[in-house]
């Protein structure tokens, strides 16, 4: 996902039939009084994700994925829920669901639940906002402050993302022993334009989550992966850190290789060599614009001062130059900058130049190139001696003739197609990118900043 800047608790039957759940679903309590329902009214406001639910296609997409009844299920629930305590239990196992739902989906498990092919992303998109909605509607019969409230839907954002379930196995550094992958991808977005849209980062997430690849010298690596929203508002908070910084530090769990995944040109993918710290201000998801350098939320290992470029540890060399699937993978080199001393933006087709400020990575200056710089600059704080970078994927397009969104379907033969083969070129280049890595590299770190 990039804006290009070139000529171009449990939820019910429906989900306990595939995703048991931990937890029961809170006792049943009295119905809220009166007051607490004006006192809680405020709360109520639904988002500009939110909004977007009542219309045809993402109706269509949930019913035909067997996803209609996740967010009634999950109201349901929530309802019978008598403290704070009990609500957040619910939520938190209640989001974790919806992933492992999601995930158990693409990878063949459990029943299809409807006619949409299994590879689909979207319907945990449209699924989790109807979630989201029912929990900021929600007016429980005991006192819920407004700060409560977004704790509870910022741990249904991270277990329903798979952000707070990666798990990797443990290692000893330099010893025979399963490598561990961090693979990350992004939900749908441009969904004014067209409700239809897939992300085939986000649907190579589900698909990947928890497998097992062989390298060519027969080691094999498990890949864990998460998906992120695309919002700016997130991302200053912090979501990309959070999630990552446990898995970069050193220990027996640390990553041997990582890579962020999003969306990006038409026909190809493009190996991001250099990220830049400025955001652009296209708007996103939530409607949205942020202009300005990349802010680095506190409490987090950076580094001082904060570079204006990161660069990353694929090895591009190898991936451009190896068959990995019917896309071309492109090394990019392309930035945007205002040269040390100037004040008008320059295309450097060859990276920046020393003391330049950054106005465009390869990835844009989006939540694309953002998640690549946010990524890599913690691995540079950390000292995370391990291959790390943006890929981004060729656009998943509709097939011919059904490219209108005012009366085009949700799905057909080429978009699927166009979809799988992303997904498998992914796992491809992943492959490919642990061939290429040292001999004896297993990565360490130490804290900077």
């Amino acid at each position: 996902m990039r804006r290009i800047r070139t000529s171009v608790g449990v939820l019910g039957a429906a989900l306990l039939t595939v995703a048991p759940l931990a937890i029961a679903a809170p006792s049943a309590t009295a119905a809220p009084s009166a007051t607490a329902l004006s006192r809680q009214a405020a709360a109520a406001a639904p988002t500009a994700e939110e909004q977007r639910l009542s219309q045809p296609v993402p109706q269509e997409i949930l019913r035909r994925s067997g996803f209609a009844p996740v967010a009634g299920a999950f109201a349901d629930g929530l309802g019978r829920a008598g403290s704070y305590g009990e609500a957040k239990r619910f939520v938190t196992e209640a989001g974790r669901g919806l992933w492992r739902r999601a995930v158990d989906r693409v990878q063949g498990r459990g029943p299809q639940g409807g006619d949409l092919s299994r590879d689909d992303d979207r319907p945990l998109y449209w699924a989790r906002l109807g979630m989201t909605k029912a929990l900021r509607e929600w007016q429980p019969a005991f006192r819920l402050s407004a700060g409560q409230r977004d704790a509870l839907l910022g741990e249904l954002e991270r277990g329903s993302r798979g952000q707070d379930s990666i798990d990797l196995p443990a290692g000893r550094p330099g010893k025979d022993r399963v490598l561990r992958v961090v693979v990350t991808g992004f939900d749908p977005f441009q969904l004014d334009a067209d409700a239809r849209r897939s992300n085939p980062s986000g649907a190579a997430a589900l698909a990947l989550d928890g497998t097992t690849v062989r390298t060519a010298s027969g080691r094999l690596a498990r890949v864990e992966t998460a998906v992120f929203p695309v919002r700016w508002a997130d991302f200053a908070a912090g979501t990309v850190e959070r999630t990552l910084l446990p898995h970069f530090r050193r220990g027996p769990r640390q990553v041997d290789l990582f890579t962020t995944i999003s969306q990006g040109r038409p026909g190809r993918f493009d190996l991001e060599r250099t990220n830049g710290a400025w955001r652009g201000g296209y708007p996103d998801n939530a409607r949205e614009s942020r202009t300005g350098t990349v802010p680095v939320p506190k409490g987090v290992p950076t580094v001082r001062p904060q570079p204006q470029w990161t660069t990353t540890t694929l090895p591009y060399a190898r991936l451009t130059s190896v068959a990995t699937g019917p896309f071309p993978v492109r090394d990019n080199t392309a930035v945007t900058e205002i040269p040390a001393g100037g004040s008008t933006p320059v295309e450097r087709p060859d990276g920046p130049t020393p003391g330049s400020t950054a106005r465009a990575g390869g990835g844009g200056d989006y939540l694309s190139n953002e998640i690549g710089y946010r990524a890599t600059l913690l691995r540079d704080a950390l000292r995370l001696d391990a291959p790390g970078g943006h890929l981004h994927t060729p656009v998943l397009q509709f097939g011919a003739g059904n490219t209108d969104p005012a009366t085009g379907k949700v799905t057909d033969p080429d978009f699927v197609r166009n979809r799988t083969a992303i997904t498998g070129q992914v796992r491809s280049i992943l492959t490919a990118a642990l061939d290429a890595r040292r001999p004896g590299q297993e990565g360490s770190s130490s804290s900077v900043g």
